[in-house]
């Protein structure tokens, strides 16, 4: 846990500083958690900026302080599914010129595009299991219960995902 306990109760009792002081615990990580699923920064901005004001406003109702974390980032997986369910009524295509845009790797340009063209040759499902696993570091019991699947499923399914990226990697 990347944070003090004290923060979420006294961030729970309306105090903006110790909410401010939880966020900067996990920004990177949702922000780059975003980022992956929405492939575009402008979006995962939006995405990360729309969870933490529905995090400030609804803390009081977080029932364990221990899952603080867990809680930001169930908010956060649900603004980036809306996102994408916005994506496919746009009928847009993700670009090769976007996916370039979206560089936030320290690799160059071509190994950052070549990294986000085989994880968004992915399904959605499998795109969220990966991004919170290998991005935000949560472990398997925690991602399938975002996800509200069997523990034992969900590794199947990151497994094959894993395949998958192996695969397009030999391509």
């Amino acid at each position: 846990m990347d944070y003090d306990l004290q923060l979420v109760k006294a961030a729970k009792r309306g105090d903006t500083d110790a909410f401010a002081a939880l966020y900067g615990t996990v920004y990177q990580d949702m922000y780059r958690f975003a980022l992956y699923m929405l492939c575009h920064p402008a979006d995962a901005e939006d995405a990360v900026s729309e969870t933490v004001m529905e995090a400030f406003a609804g803390i009081k109702k977080l029932k364990t302080d221990e899952l603080f974390k867990n809680w930001i980032f169930k908010i956060l997986s649900n603004r980036c599914k809306a996102k994408l369910r916005e994506y496919c009524k746009k009928n847009e295509e993700l670009t090769e010129a976007v996916l370039e845009d979206a560089n936030c790797r320290e690799d160059g340009p071509e190994e950052a595009a070549l990294c986000r063209q085989m994880f968004f040759s992915l399904e959605q499902e499998e795109r969220m299991i990966i991004g919170l696993h290998l991005f935000c570091g949560y472990k398997s019991r925690e991602i399938a219960e975002f996800l509200h699947i069997n523990e034992n499923t969900l590794r199947s399914k990151e497994s094959r995902a894993i395949r998958k990226l192996g695969e397009n990697l030999r391509v």
